[in-house]
């Protein structure tokens, strides 16, 4: 069979099915890659969400029955919302970074995925396929790299010379000996930017990430956000794309090629208030669709909390006085104390000193008494 020929078409179709980059590796192991993984594993830098055998993620051999080549692709996504609601006082709002705009990005991609399987098993019957997305036991930036679709940055994305990073990915294992393409040259030299803006020093160095640290991983957690954190929140929701809107390769990159991926203003920006005391179907209703809702309402709300908090804004203490008093679950009461604190005010200073009384949960007392002594110090 004419394996030159099937790459061509398999790249025509990929374009008639609104992939915007594709790209094919070799399937030999991520050598390289498990030495990173090694030392970030041995540093307590991983964020506990990656496939746990690291030997799964850097040989496609422990996966896949005799692989010969990985496709990967590139979906181009959106960086600027058209028509942004802008949060003023009593009408604060969130964010949701960029990659929770619009429908969920792995339906997406696995979408045009089985698509191109589909093409694939028409084109060559007998050929064996398994794609992933995100969740996939292989690494999806390092699969990306090695098929030129980009470099792997400083701030750990792959950077794109068309999308800049503004990319989802996937990819695709085969039977197939589809000949590979070269990587791109690593292209950040001496700029360091994502690096200084960091906002929790989360970027190591250039391409080191210490997940434990990242906004990205800990607006997702769902216990109580450590304290050096809380006001480096600011008002994300889910999320953090400062090491993206500070480089230099996405300047002027924003591209509006799949309607999917439109964001809705009012979900991407959201009111922060009525977050507070949404139920679990409005939520769903709502969120269902963004990939921002994976872990449910309780992430956002904390951080809802804490955007609040940020904001310094008065007109939510009854809700959050609210939520202290009545909310069953001791992370939401206990950051709902913190921030009254944080807010303060005689009124706040009341409804904590009634709290402290009648909590029983000692995680949240501490907090209550951290808000108590908010106040206190402001005096």
């Amino acid at each position: 069979m004419d394996f030159q020929k099937l790459k061509e078409e398999i790249i025509s179709y990929s374009r008639e099915i609104g992939i915007d980059k594709i790209g094919f590796a070799a399937a030999d192991t991520f050598s390289e890659l498990k030495n990173r993984l090694l030392r970030q594993q041995e540093l307590n830098f991983q964020s506990g969400f990656e496939e746990p055998d690291i030997e799964k993620r850097v040989n496609p051999d422990l996966i896949f029955h005799e692989p010969r080549s990985i496709i990967a692709i590139a979906l181009a996504y959106p960086s600027k919302m058209k028509n942004p609601p802008q949060s003023k006082r009593g009408e604060r709002r969130g964010i949701f970074c960029r990659a929770s705009w619009g429908t969920d990005y792995h339906v997406l991609l696995r979408n045009k995925l089985k698509l191109l399987e589909e093409f694939i098993k028409d084109k060559v019957p007998q050929a064996q396929v398994k794609s992933m997305v995100d969740t996939g036991e292989l690494a999806d930036r390092a699969v990306a790299e090695r098929a030129g679709i980009g470099w792997s940055g400083k701030n750990c994305a792959i950077i794109t010379p068309e999308f800049g990073s503004y990319v989802y990915l996937g990819e695709m294992i085969t039977s197939l000996p589809l000949e590979p393409d070269k990587p791109i040259e690593e292209g950040c030299g001496t700029c360091n930017k994502c690096v200084d803006v960091c906002p929790t020093g989360a970027l190591i160095e250039g391409g080191q990430l210490n997940a434990q640290r990242c906004i990205a991983f800990l607006t997702q957690t769902k216990g109580f956000l450590p304290d050096e954190f809380r006001s480096k929140i600011g008002n994300r929701l889910y999320g953090c794309d400062t090491c993206q809107t500070v480089c230099p390769e996405n300047k002027g990159k924003d591209f509006h090629f799949h309607e999917e991926m439109e964001p809705d203003p009012e979900l991407a920006k959201p009111l922060l208030t009525p977050l507070l005391n949404i139920g679990n179907r409005e939520f769903k209703e709502k969120f269902g669709h963004v990939s921002g809702s994976w872990r449910g309402k309780k992430p956002i709300q904390r951080n809802a909390i804490l955007a609040i908090a940020h904001f310094k804004d008065e007109t939510a203490l009854p809700e959050l006085f609210g939520l202290l008093k009545h909310d069953t679950r001791p992370v939401i009461r206990g950051t709902a104390a913190w921030a009254i604190g944080k807010i303060g005010g005689g009124e706040a200073l009341s409804e904590l000193t009634s709290a402290l009384a009648a909590e029983a949960d000692e995680d949240v007392v501490h907090e209550i008494e951290k808000g108590l002594h908010m106040i206190s110090s402001v005096k």
